[in-house]
């Protein structure tokens, strides 16, 4: 992973045989980041998403192995108790062009992954919500 900083964005070039979230992570912990919008494409060979059933809140996630072309790549940047909170979801499509997409957890590179994380002056903050079941925005 390689990274540089222009302005208040990051572009940012994760390698091959590299996870995605874990290296977001890296760089929010070593440049301080605590508010981000990311945006990014690329090609993974593993990627374990999720889907949170709202109804049960139980969360289900499931593993996909092969060629997958990052059509999109979204998410935040936030803190939870002082820490970096990474939110993605992504989109895959396989050699068939089928598309499948959720919450990311994790995905390991398999040509690149090119990336923009836009760091916001301040922090967003983020705190468990009991009628969601979810980690929500704090904004107070």
């Amino acid at each position: 992973m390689i990274c540089k900083k222009l302005g208040s964005n990051w572009v940012i070039r994760i390698d091959k045989g590299e996870e995605i979230v874990s290296n977001i992570k890296e760089i929010c912990e070593k440049n301080n980041i605590k508010a981000g919008f990311i945006s990014a494409i690329g090609a993974a060979d593993k990627v374990k998403i999720g889907l949170f059933n709202t109804n049960t809140k139980v969360y289900h996630s499931e593993t996909l192995s092969g060629d997958f072309e990052i059509t999109n790549l979204t998410g935040n940047v936030s803190r939870k108790d002082g820490e970096v909170y990474i939110h993605l979801h992504i989109t895959v499509s396989d050699e068939e062009y089928k598309a499948y997409g959720g919450h990311l957890n994790e995905a390991w590179i398999s040509g690149t992954c090119e990336m923009l994380l836009t760091e916001v002056d301040g922090e967003i903050g983020r705190q468990f919500d009991d009628n969601s079941g979810l980690n929500i925005f704090e904004l107070k």
